[in-house]
């Protein structure tokens, strides 16, 4: 094979659905392709061909525009797109523009179809329905690459967050320092014709240079450290670490190739160990104050990335973090009870919102509220609004931010006795007005995490038997739920946010994952269901007949799908040193990743079409 054809086969035997051919369909796929090339402002795809072509772009970029022009996808190396027939009714609906010079490889509609024809896997891209799909796509990115969290299993190129600090043996300290202090970084790697040949530290310049009143326009080789240890990208953290105490050094340049893409750190190593669900809780329950829970709490992040590169489930994520959640709160509650004293009546504290459901990430906001014994006296009210403002106010110190909404027990309005929650709950479902639907995401979703768990039960019992089977409350409730729409228009383009700090990117939070929390929640109160975890409702929906087979396997792909993207891309954040956040930049996807998000959404939509003409009377608010 000629060496350009091969070069073609190599690129795009790594993007998929091309990956699952086969060695000899790689081989004679180059040999049918067309290559074109748009210039930067040119339409896309080329419309004067009277034929459906699959478009696989090389180099450059494309962004397509629905007839608003707003921006509903983008186009990158590796990403494949399917033009329809000009005349195709569609065809003029998404309007492509190159936004950069782009080389593109055509395969024709015809050879297209021999490939689908040949390989199940690669058919199952374009042919298969969206649940198979979706299944497969789920099952997919939890059995591949699976990673122990274990220092057993974990390669040291897994902790290296960043491209090392890189500077020549001729640099001068003072100019080595600047560095290191504008890159946040307590070591730096030295190189003389870029071989690695040395290594600077903090302890180097300190012990090394100003102790010894060396002078700063000193060159860096002069005080750096030449007998370095190294370790390969692939090695076990294991190794790493034995190699690390036996050499008693804090320091190990990573290497891939001759080249050094990293520094392994005693840090890197204390901060990996330390984030691990068992040992937080550990620490939590041992924690005696809220400096101690709050540092404790700072591990959070990081715990989140390591689950996230085991590739764990979003749904084990969520019940790690929640339970995490938990037990500060119950440390919380302990040391407020251990200062103001026992409490005088019985009490509950229920946790709300998604720390109720199990679905957490690191760090959500707080939602919570204090049902209190009936027998709360007047001269009672002073104990509970001391303990509910401690407990607040340490959660907002461990990062979980107070309530925009002042959901939150610290607000007399969530801290009453029995019968006024009671009166509460039967106030909204027998006159649901849009306050109350709004606080149905929190309340209505009330999970008990310390104290007397009957007081939460009799009114959960109340409450559930208030809901069932009540069409004009469900209505309203539905109504409410479909305000929150998947962002997928009428061809299966994306919808942007278009609000400047998150311009064109996907909210996967509350237009990908809220929607099903919001129908499970609706399905919950109809039916009496008193599990408050979006897929145990799904489950127990299905169980007792209110959902099909089919909607309730899609809606738990869907859920699990969306959720673990949404893990991924605050992994991404958290690496770079980012506050984690819910917007998705398309970008960040495969051509094939996006399709299966588009599976998602469209699950999402034949939901809410479902329940939209079960409750005909639901108004959209």
């Amino acid at each position: 094979m000629e060496i350009e054809l091969i070069e073609i086969r190599d690129f795009i035997a790594l993007y998929p659905p091309f990956d699952v051919l086969d060695e000899n369909a790689l081989n004679t796929l180059p040999k049918k392709l067309t290559i074109r090339y748009f210039r930067k402002g040119s339409a896309f795809p080329d419309l004067t061909l009277n034929n459906r072509n699959l478009y696989i772009i090389r180099t450059g970029a494309v962004e397509l525009r629905n007839q608003q022009e707003q921006l509903v996808d983008k186009l990158s190396e590796g990403d494949i797109f399917l033009a329809e027939n000009v005349d195709d009714k569609t065809s003029n609906v998404i309007k492509g523009v190159c936004a950069e010079d782009t080389l593109v490889y055509l395969l024709s509609y015809e050879d297209l179809l021999l490939l689908q024809n040949e390989f199940d896997d690669f058919d199952r891209q374009f042919n298969f329905s969206v649940n198979e799909r979706l299944r497969h796509a789920v099952e997919l990115s939890h059995s591949a690459d699976m990673r122990d969290l274990s220092a057993m299993k974990l390669k040291v190129s897994e902790l290296t967050d960043r491209q090392p600090v890189i500077v020549d043996a001729v640099t001068t300290i003072q100019e080595s320092a600047i560095l290191m202090t504008n890159e946040y970084v307590s070591s730096i790697l030295v190189t003389n014709n870029g071989k690695l040949v040395g290594l600077l530290t903090d302890k180097d310049i300190r012990t090394r240079c100003v102790a010894k009143g060396l002078g700063y326009n000193e060159p860096v080789s002069s005080i750096m450290s030449t007998h370095l240890e190294t370790v390969l990208d692939k090695t076990l953290l294991s190794e790493a670490l034995l190699l690390m105490t036996r050499n008693k050094i804090h320091h190990l340049p990573v290497m891939k190739d001759d080249e050094a893409i990293g520094i392994l750190t005693t840090s890197d190593v204390v901060r990996h160990l330390s984030a691990n669900p068992t040992l937080i809780a550990t620490d939590i329950y041992k924690a005696n104050s809220v400096d101690a829970l709050k540092k404790i709490s700072a591990r959070l992040p990081e715990l989140q990335l390591q689950l996230s590169l085991s590739s764990s489930t979003a749904k084990h994520i969520g019940e790690v973090f929640s339970s995490i959640t938990d037990a500060i709160t119950c440390r919380l509650l302990e040391l407020a009870e251990n200062l103001y004293g026992k409490a005088p009546v019985e009490y509950v504290w229920a946790a709300g919102g998604s720390q109720a459901r199990n679905e957490q990430t690191s760090h959500s906001d707080q939602d919570n509220a204090l049902i209190i014994s009936d027998e709360l006296q007047p001269e009672d009210e002073k104990y509970f609004e001391n303990l509910s403002d401690f407990v607040c106010d340490g959660l907002d110190a461990c990062g979980y931010i107070y309530c925009p909404g002042e959901a939150m027990a610290s607000n007399p309005l969530w801290r009453q006795p029995l019968k006024i929650w009671v009166k509460k709950f039967t106030h909204w479902i027998h006159s649901p007005e849009p306050k109350a639907l709004m606080l149905s995401s929190i309340f209505f979703d009330l999970r008990p995490v310390y104290g007397t768990f009957s007081l939460f039960t009799e009114l959960q019992n109340n409450v559930l038997k208030q809901t069932k089977n009540n069409e004009f409350f469900i209505s309203h409730m539905v109504g409410n739920a479909l305000t929150h729409q998947p962002p997928l228009g009428f061809f299966r383009n994306f919808v942007m946010v278009q609000d400047e700090k998150h311009k064109n990117t996907l909210d996967v939070k509350h237009r990908g994952v809220v929607p099903i929390v919001d129908i499970a929640r609706v399905i919950a109160l109809d039916n009496g269901i008193k599990a408050t975890n979006t897929v145990d409702r799904l489950d127990a929906a299905f169980k007792c007949n209110a959902l099909s087979a089919e909607m309730h396997g899609n809606l738990i792909d869907a859920l699990e799908y969306i959720g673990s993207l949404r893990i991924r891309h605050q992994a991404k954040q958290i690496r770079a040193g980012l506050d984690a956040d819910n917007y998705l930049p398309p970008e960040e996807l495969s051509g094939l990743e996006k399709n299966h998000l588009k599976d998602s959404f469209s699950i999402i939509k034949t939901m809410q079409y479902f329940f939209e003409s079960r409750y005909p009377s639901a108004r959209i608010r």
